[in-house]
């Protein structure tokens, strides 16, 4: 039976420790009370070069080496000074992200202000853990923006993780750094389905009479998207070309006031079969009908188990909601 490793469940707990006294913020000041300083590996290297100029000095009486240990202290010394400096007195503000389809990256951006009379040079941003960062300098009285990133695994809503801010500015002999909990949020929705089938039958609402007769007239007001059924003569040959040309297979066919008269809901349960079989399959799908439909300028619902449904409109607004409600289910 293998035991954990106790290094690590330490720092593991300290970690939820740590988190849990840090409050989440869009926007970090950045003080003495938040900056951390420790020597990094060539800085440990420098002191153990110091001790052993100090101590050859000292037995051979070296009026020269005493000069150069104590030149080379101060400028250490200095060096960890402005290093802390660099970082101090900082302002971080974070852009929330866009919504995000999952398997795509999340980009989001971090502005740097400075209020100081003096540029800032060497810091580094980035996720922590993640050993990837965006490096930038801050001008004098002025800001920067650098940009970031993390991979969601999941749908739905999540917390930007934690991120790090460091410098080693000028010498590397010692590392500054912040932690930085942001307290935006970025919603993931299922990818769309590459090649999804055509869109679903609308489902007749209204008087059935009057659709009859307005079947029945042979007069056509709009276009709608092709559904499966239609008889040829209603595809728009001319537009069906140009679909073909910019390389995709969308057809539209000319829309009744019989069609008019019907709703078209996108329904969880239509999903089912053509290679959609788990839970995640069947959302892209619905998401890629979403997008069809909204593209096609068409008014359409979206009904999932246990969630009220969304009521048939059109528009950005529209679209949100329903992307909205599948990145949630």
């Amino acid at each position: 039976m293998a035991f954990p490793n106790p290094v690590r469940l330490a720092r593991e707990r300290f970690q939820r420790w740590w988190q849990a006294r840090q409050p989440r913020t869009d926007s970090l000041r950045l003080t003495q009370r938040n900056v951390y300083i420790l020597p990094t590996r060539a800085g440990w290297m420098m002191a153990l070069t110091l001790l052993v100029l100090l101590v050859a000095s000292i037995n051979f009486q070296l009026n020269l080496g005493y000069l150069l240990t104590f030149m080379l202290a101060g400028s250490a010394a200095v060096g960890m000074v402005m290093c802390h400096s660099t970082l101090r007195g900082l302002t971080l503000h974070l852009v929330a992200p866009e919504p995000q389809y999952l398997g795509s990256a999340v980009h989001f951006d971090i502005q740097l202000a400075s209020e100081g009379k003096r540029p800032r040079h060497g810091i580094g941003l980035g996720v922590q853990g993640s050993g990837h960062w965006a490096w930038t300098d801050v001008p004098a009285g002025g800001h920067a923006t650098v940009r970031s990133a993390f991979q969601p695994t999941r749908r739905g809503l999540h917390t930007l993780p934690t991120l790090t801010a460091e410098t080693r500015f000028p010498l590397g002999t010692f590392r500054v750094w912040t932690y930085w909990r942001p307290a935006a949020q970025v919603l993931v929705i299922p990818a769309p389905e590459q090649h999804p089938p055509p869109l679903p039958h609308g489902e007749p609402s209204g008087d059935g009479a009057a659709s009859a007769q307005a079947a029945g007239s042979g007069e056509y007001d709009g276009v709608r998207a092709y559904q499966r059924g239609d008889p040829l003569k209603l595809v728009v040959w001319r537009l069906a070309a140009r679909a073909i040309a910019r390389g995709t297979d969308e057809l539209v066919s000319r829309d009744s006031q019989q069609a008019r008269r019907q709703t078209l809901w996108l329904d969880y349960a239509q999903t089912a079969g053509s290679g959609a079989t788990d839970t995640d399959a069947r959302l892209s799908r619905l998401c890629a009908w979403v997008l069809q439909a909204d593209k096609l300028g068409l008014d359409y619902g979206l009904r999932l188990p246990g969630m009220p449904p969304v009521a048939p409109g059109h528009g950005t607004a529209h679209q949100q909601r329903c992307l909205e409600a599948l990145a949630l289910w």
